[in-house]
């Protein structure tokens, strides 16, 4: 009797969990996909370019920010994905101001020192006045770390706003050395064709092995990751088509940056995207490198490592 009730109890069981996997899967596919409905935010210019082939297909669903607003933008919690700079997207998760997860990393580093100096080097900076932008930033944390690992040493180190700024430094003082980025760096080159650019990601690679660091990742609101995952999913798909696009397809990105103003036109777009390093790699596998960018500057990411659950994984 003990062993036929023992065995009800285990049938009993098997199917509680097997009606609940299958209802799982009824879910699942009862989740009708439908990405136009989504809602996507995006500052312009470099990060901008990894959606740029979706954002010209349906327009009315791409916003774009400026760096002001990228911390409302997570508060608000309006858009369904927002792609904005890692370092804040993890810091806000962690104080707990933000409830988007990261989906994909997809931008890698477009820095890089440059001047219209006479035969500029790198060691030109070694004991010299050097003008960054962003300071108590990512962007210049791993500006120093690069030089600081390479055996580069600047003298002195004074800071602007933005890499417009420094761009108009650099073309109003022909000995000024400074940091900026893509596309600022080739805006300034159709006016001053001797400005010499050394990337920031070289010295990267020779510091860490890694060809980039993490710069802007792609966000997706906890809710909808949780409700809709298949959707997440689809978007997330097109969104990987879309950066490799930006190595496959320059001339195609080009005509569409300009096309949305993400960049000035088509010629810089053109001659800009190879150096904004735009490649999509999932959240989970792009962890390791995640971790290594924030070990450059911890407090830029709040102190700490991500936890798990800041990472979004596809099901």
């Amino acid at each position: 009797m003990k062993k036929l009730l023992a065995v009800f109890l285990i049938l009993s069981l098997s199917l509680c969990l097997f009606a609940e996997g299958l209802q799982e899967v009824l879910d699942r596919d009862e989740e009708s996909i439908d990405l136009k409905s989504l809602s996507i935010a995006s500052p312009s210019g470099a990060p901008g370019l990894a959606l740029a082939s979706l954002a010209v297909e349906n327009p009315e669903q791409y916003r774009y920010l400026n760096a002001e607003t990228i911390t409302a933008e997570f508060a608000n919690a309006t858009a369904d994905f927002i792609i904005a700079p890692l370092n804040a997207g993890a810091k806000l998760y962690k104080m707990g101001k933000s409830t988007y997860k990261l989906a994909a990393v997809v931008a890698w580093g477009n820095l890089f020192f440059a001047s219209q100096r006479k035969d500029f080097s790198l060691e030109d900076i070694n004991d010299a006045s050097i003008t960054l932008f962003g300071e108590n930033t990512i962007n210049s944390s791993i500006a120093l770390f690069v030089l600081r690992e390479n055996g580069i040493v600047p003298k002195n180190v004074s800071y602007l706003a933005g890499a417009a700024n420094t761009q108009q430094l650099m073309l109003s003082d022909p000995e000024a050395i400074v940091l900026t980025a893509e596309p600022a760096l080739t805006a300034a080159r159709n006016r001053k064709p001797d400005i010499k650019g050394y990337s920031v990601n070289e010295l990267y690679r020779n510091a860490t092995g890694n060809e980039g660091f993490a710069q802007a990742g792609l966000f997706v609101k906890a809710e909808l990751a949780e409700k809709s995952p298949r959707t997440v999913d689809a978007y997330l798909e097109k969104v990987a088509s879309s950066c490799q696009l930006c190595r496959n397809d320059i001339d195609l990105v080009a005509k569409t940056a300009a096309k949305l103003e993400i960049l000035p036109n088509e010629k810089i777009a053109k001659s800009a995207l190879p150096n904004c390093t735009i490649y999509y790699m999932n959240a989970k596998d792009a962890r390791p490198q995640i971790e290594r960018t924030a070990e450059v500057d911890m407090k830029q990411f709040g102190g700490a490592l991500p936890e798990e659950d800041f990472y979004y994984e596809s099901r």
